[in-house]
């Protein structure tokens, strides 16, 4: 039935939301909470989204190389667009260090998309069975907190209104829903999945290491910061190892 799939994708609606407008309220304190944001990403990539594909590899015998060929490409493509296409400035000796605001919304609109791909493997778990769906949800809703946070943090981080920011966390909260719809339409092959998941890891590998870290780090440099990175990275290894 898709009445369960759409009641976990609303909890994951409600996880996001809320996420986001607890960075909006503490913003004068972002710094912070782009170091654990930073952790959080690196936690991702390194205790969810590698484990899965070393698990893709061992179970349908797809080629390695595939993936981390879909990693690079994810990783090199942001930072093309980053540094080409949204004319993403860096720190010059002689000027003042400034943001684009395009950065942070393609930022945003690709958090988007993978929130989207949660909401698809919602939808998906339960057409296997009730008990692989609930799982699956739980792990989403536990970290869909954080997806929240980290959409805010980018957009307040390259200058975008509050108002902007919080359109765009209802974006990213949406678009579970729309993917557990979605999946009432048409399947997704695992060979896909397998692309997407390198894929994605590319890019968070890129806006955790080359974009939020720095920014955390940029006029606040302590060890409460690097703690902070640390803990978000145990937060997400705890998540994924209990739920």
């Amino acid at each position: 039935m898709i009445i369960w799939p759409l009641i976990f994708s609303l909890f994951t609606f409600a996880s996001t939301f809320f996420g986001g407008l607890f960075a909006v309220k503490f913003k004068s304190k972002l710094h912070y909470i782009m170091a654990f944001a930073a952790g959080v990403l690196l936690g991702i990539v390194a205790f969810d989204i590698f484990p899965e594909i070393m698990e893709m590899v061992k179970t349908y015998d797809f080629p390695a190389i595939h993936v981390m060929s879909a990693l690079v490409i994810g990783f090199l493509l942001f930072h093309v667009l980053e540094k080409t296409i949204l004319i993403h400035s860096h720190p010059e000796e002689h000027f003042p260090r400034h943001k684009h605001p395009h950065v942070g919304v393609f930022s945003a609109l690709a958090l988007a998309g993978h929130s989207f791909m949660d909401g698809v493997a919602i939808g998906l778990g339960f057409q296997v069975n009730s008990a692989i769906g609930i799982l699956i949800a739980i792990a989403v809703i536990s970290h869909d907190f954080t997806d929240g946070m980290n959409t805010v943090s980018l957009m307040l981080n390259h200058k975008n209104t509050d108002r902007k920011a919080t359109l765009f966390l209802f974006l990213t909260a949406a678009t579970p829903v729309l993917g557990v719809l979605s999946t009432l339409f048409f399947g997704v092959s695992e060979y896909f999945l397998f692309l997407y998941l390198g894929f994605f890891a590319g890019f968070l590998l890129y806006i955790g290491a080359s974009d939020i870290l720095p920014e955390a780090h940029f006029e606040h440099s302590s060890y409460k910061l690097i703690g902070l990175t640390v803990l978000g990275s145990l937060f997400i290894f705890t998540v994924t190892r209990f739920m």
